[in-house]
């Protein structure tokens, strides 16, 4: 028998009269013990479990208590010993085998012999206050709620909790997706942040949603890059709009994809501006030295860089980097920040990256994919040719701020 999981007293059998008191003991016990009636015990199983076995001979209206001393009974349990007689009505030894539990014993008579008057556990005693809070649009999931920006807007934290509830939130920061070229690469997917246990104070903190970046088209060719994601929080995060795709890949939250020249290039730069986790990867490196291959480079993604393009590789695209699942932490967000895939004239575009990046055009002339709307992927690239109407545009950013309520 044992202190049920709740921490709930087993068995209420009224009133009991004539109950000694306790005099506690503190001086912790780190050995099996006897105990003695009208004493209470702190028993410490840090180094291994401990039996704490009850008086001999009990005579009614003898008490004894035994508490947790270090919170480690679920790790090394405290064995109580009948010495004899029942506990509970039943010829068992009883166990504490849960974190902080205590619990106090009265001997009633031969028959039920020790009863169980309190029983409790510690952790279900205290003064646990939640964080409060308005702003977006706000959803509840088990113990936790969800606020999620789409769009400008303000999280205002009405009152802060405690360590014992919650002060600290949780948040990912999604930026715009950039455009995907003409004839040439597609656009590097929006710079992605997924940040934990931030402090917050009772104020109102500016929440600002990139969107995504235009396609490219004939002549400029280069997609324009996404805009920045910003939750203005204690500390101000920033995600990078992703840079967009182009004969030359364009810097950003992650780079955009390259090709269609006869120029190497290394694609555009991810994680720019620099931050610690990276918030996402360079667009593909194009290798080519002559036309004679028509496939552009993919955009990068959140966690790998886009597809890189080698002489000799053939005609496809190459495909966008691949996004985060973020779901786990931020349930019903699908993947985000997948890069847009590369444009090829004579073959098939490249694939957007898992996480909203749109796919490359082709063959013939073809636009590419818009970016998934509130992932910020990157767009896909669009071939070069007659009629062909240029690049996907990037997929808009998201801001989601998480936390415990109860």
């Amino acid at each position: 028998m044992g202190i049920n999981s709740n921490g709930t007293t087993l068995i209420d059998q009224g009133v009991f009269q004539n109950i000694g008191a306790i005099t506690w003991d503190t001086t912790a016990k780190t050995g099996n013990f006897t105990a003695v009636s009208g004493n209470g015990y702190f028993v410490n199983t840090t180094s291994g479990s401990i039996t704490a076995t009850l008086p001999s001979s009990p005579s009614a209206g003898d008490v004894v208590g035994i508490a947790d001393y270090a919170n480690t009974a679920d790790t090394n349990k405290i064995s109580i010993g009948r010495n004899g007689s029942n506990i509970q009505g039943v010829a068992d030894d009883f166990e504490i085998s849960i974190e902080g539990g205590t619990i106090v014993l009265v001997y009633v008579d031969a028959t039920q012999g020790w009863l169980s008057i309190d029983a409790a556990q510690a952790s279900a005693i205290d003064n646990a206050a939640f964080i409060v809070a308005t702003g977006g649009t706000i959803t509840t999931v088990g113990d936790y709620k969800f606020h999620r920006f789409t769009g400008p807007g303000t999280f205002t934290v009405c009152s802060v909790g405690n360590p014992a509830g919650s002060d600290t939130i949780d948040t990912v920061v999604v930026a715009g997706g950039g455009g995907g070229g003409f004839a040439s690469g597609g656009g590097g997917a929006g710079g992605l942040r997924d940040l934990t246990s931030i402090p917050v104070t009772a104020t109102g903190y500016p929440i600002t949603v990139g969107g995504g970046g235009s396609g490219g088209t004939n002549p400029s060719r280069t997609g324009a890059s996404g805009s920045n994601s910003v939750a203005a929080l204690s500390t101000s995060y920033t995600s990078a709009g992703g840079g967009g795709g182009g004969t030359a890949g364009v810097d950003g939250g992650s780079g955009g994809g390259s090709g269609a020249r006869c120029d190497p290039d290394p694609g555009g730069v991810g994680n720019t501006p620099p931050v610690s986790p990276p918030q996402g990867n360079p667009g593909g490196a194009y290798n080519i030295t002559s036309y004679s291959d028509q496939g552009s480079t993919g955009g990068g993604g959140a966690t790998t860089a886009g597809g890189p393009k080698g002489q000799g590789d053939g005609a496809p695209g190459t495909a966008g980097g691949n996004g985060k699942d973020v779901s786990t932490n931020y349930p019903g967000q699908p993947n985000s920040g997948g890069g847009g895939g590369g444009a090829c004239f004579t073959g098939t575009g490249g694939s957007g990256g898992p996480g909203g990046g749109g796919d490359g055009g082709g063959p013939g002339p073809d636009a590419g994919d818009a970016g998934t709307t509130n992932t910020g992927g990157g767009g896909g690239g669009g071939t070069a040719g007659a009629g062909s109407p240029g690049g996907g545009n990037g997929g808009s950013g998201i801001v989601i701020i998480k936390y415990k309520f109860q």
